[in-house]
């Protein structure tokens, strides 16, 4: 049982930390003039697809050891906070962000709205929904191998917002201002400072509705995929 746990440990800590390494200003810098932009990309999504695939299967073999029992009354905190996750996942993938892959390039050509839609909300909509997603499973399951790669997740969304913002900051000079200033990482804080206004129709009703959609998926799909329902009993 130790040995599946350890390769669960393995797992995470090559994912997380796979993607903090090759971010890294110094790594990121000498593996692009070795591969070219387009190949470092590449490489890059390869080892983060290998390796999150790598600890859901870890993670599908590690034992069951409890570390704290299961909380009844917060059995709803998943079905509460998921549909949230997966909104805010959707809008943050399908929404044109300087904070994404390449998204210096919307800054640098100066056509596009910086903070359109979601990023009104938080510049780190995905992040923020990852992070949902681990809390609440940490807050409904106290074993140690979700413990592991929920931990993990959860290092990874909450340190990966700051690592952004300081690599765009370093990257973008004088031009993170304006970003800085009209959207924030902290959700609605930007919009409760009054340093800028929501943007209905930048998020659109097919983005909600998509999560919606994804989530019954979702709902549909987890039992046989996790072996557990997704809804309390």
């Amino acid at each position: 049982m130790t040995s599946s746990l350890n390769a669960l440990f393995a797992a995470t800590v090559v994912f997380v930390g796979g993607h903090f390494l090759l971010s890294s200003a110094a790594v990121r810098h000498s593996l692009i003039r070795r591969l070219g932009e387009q190949g470092f990309r590449a490489g890059y999504a390869i080892v983060a697809v290998a390796s999150f695939v790598w600890m859901l299967l870890a993670y599908g073999k590690a034992p069951y050891l409890e570390v704290w029992p299961t909380q009844p009354a917060l059995a709803w905190m998943p079905a509460v906070l998921m549909p949230i996750a997966f909104f805010l996942a959707v809008a943050g993938l399908t929404t044109r962000s300087p904070t994404a892959v390449g998204g210096e390039s919307l800054v640098i050509d100066g056509a596009h709205d910086i903070s359109p839609g979601i990023l009104r909300i938080t510049r780190h909509p995905f992040l923020w929904g990852a992070t949902l997603w681990a809390l609440s499973h940490i807050a409904v399951n106290g074993d140690a191998a979700n413990l592991v790669m929920m931990l993990g997740i959860l290092v990874l969304s909450l340190g990966g917002m700051r690592h952004i913002d300081l690599r765009r900051e370093s990257a973008l000079d004088a031009a993170w201002g304006p970003i800085a200033l009209t959207t924030s990482l902290i959700p609605f804080a930007a919009i409760a400072q009054g340093r800028t206004t929501m943007d209905w129709k930048g998020i659109g009703l097919w983005r909600p509705a998509l999560a919606l959609v994804l989530y019954v998926v979702f709902l549909q799909l987890h039992e046989a995929i996790i072996g557990v329902s997704a809804l309390p009993a």
